[in-house]
């Protein structure tokens, strides 16, 4: 099994009674986290239930919970001592977190348990179980982590804002170009050729739709967002517009806002607030836009390779801290600014010139650090930027 960056937190907090509570998207690798920690504990009394079984979801309906206790021992676990549950999809089952809650202030029991909604599991979940569990958060693959699904072996600098060697970008950049273009779905990085990616791709979108709303909401119009995610599609990078969209979708502004909170819950979309000194500015100011896989956003519509690039380090920078982005009314913008000291502007092609603008922008609002972030091999001798690659 090929180990993610998360993994070592998560093998940490085996140690710890607290719940361990997997949440993202639906197929960003949940499930097979939640079966490498199972396999990295060596007591045998463990069990793994996946809730996308009725038969399973059965065992947690009922209101008697001597009988949800029987239920758990005819799969295997032996309350008396020390034991594991897994439980995957915990969002399908309703009033499961009371369940949890019994068992594990009556047994000696250690829950690992996935869901595919960030609402549902800071809130819904928080509630009911506070000060019981931790919630981590798992993304699509980093770049590092799809070189080494692809079983490419290389010695990668640790990130900073120093250029990025030439032979690193000429070694990597087909593997980039690849990673910005169909994201980092772990089953879409191990598809064979870029047809099967793009199925894979069309299928998690699919299957976001048709099951994940179902579940999750109770919206009546999936076509409803369909069309606000085409939409959205065409403005990544861009500022929402509540007004706006609303009049183009003919969707109830109130109701515009109601469906992106639940897409961003449930880990499709990502807001990046604006950079403000005075925080009720920051209320008024509208966030920005990106899709939490570009290979998501890629099969939406046809996005220009610089929006797919933006939106590809857009991830990339949010895994290394708070992202926020800084405009002026003028129109003067930074594309990003990281954990509010360093500003980051993302160029496909770099160049001294935007270096320079970058520079007097982030010196005009107190920041000394700053760098461009490029993504095509340097040409006419610019060598001063970061390589979107570099960022891990």
């Amino acid at each position: 099994m090929i180990v993610r960056n998360k993994y070592h937190e998560l093998t940490k907090a085996l140690n710890i009674k607290q719940i361990i509570a997997i949440t993202g998207l639906r197929r960003v690798g949940k499930t097979t986290t939640i079966k490498y920690l199972l396999d990295k504990i060596k007591n045998k009394n463990k069990i793994y239930l996946d809730l996308e079984r009725i038969e399973y979801r059965n065992i947690f309906l009922g209101e008697n919970y001597g009988e949800i206790i029987k239920s758990l021992e005819i799969e295997g676990i032996d309350f008396s001592q020390k034991a594991y549950i897994a439980l995957d999809e915990i969002q399908l089952v309703p009033n499961i977190t009371s369940v949890i809650k019994f068992i594990y202030d009556t047994y000696d029991v250690k829950f690992l348990i996935t869901g595919s909604s960030s609402f549902y599991m800071k809130n819904t979940f928080s509630e009911s179980l506070a000060g019981r569990k931790r919630i981590y958060e798992l993304w699509p693959l980093s770049f590092d982590e799809l070189l080494r699904f692809k079983n490419i072996n290389v010695n990668l600098p640790e990130f900073d804002l120093s250029s990025t060697n030439p032979h690193l970008i000429n070694k990597l950049n087909v593997y980039y170009d690849e990673y910005v273009n169909y994201g980092g779905f772990p089953e879409v990085v191990l598809a064979k050729n870029n047809d099967d990616k793009i199925a894979l791709l069309k299928d998690i979108y699919n299957s976001y739709i048709n099951l994940d709303i179902k579940f999750l909401a109770d919206f009546k119009k999936a076509n409803e967002i369909y069309k606000l995610l085409k939409l959205f599609s065409a403005r990544v990078g861009s500022k929402i517009d509540y007004s706006k969209i609303s009049g183009i979708s003919g969707i109830n502004r109130h109701k515009v806002k109601e469906y992106l909170l639940f897409l961003e819950s449930t880990f499709f979309i990502k807001l990046v607030p604006a950079f403000v000194s005075n925080p009720d500015r920051e209320i008024a100011l509208q966030n920005k836009l990106y899709f939490s896989d570009s290979g998501l956003l890629n099969i939406l519509g046809k996005i220009n390779s610089g929006a797919l690039f933006e939106n590809t380090v857009a991830n990339q920078l949010s895994e290394k801290g708070e992202i926020r982005y800084y405009a002026k009314r003028t129109g003067q913008e930074i594309d990003f600014i990281l954990d509010g000291s360093t500003a980051f502007e993302v160029k496909e092609t770099a160049s001294a010139h935007d270096l320079k603008i970058l520079k007097n922008r982030a010196e005009n609002i107190g920041l000394k650090k700053y760098a461009l972030i490029g993504k095509n091999a340097p040409d006419s001798g610019f060598h001063n930027f970061i390589w979107g690659g570099a960022i891990y």
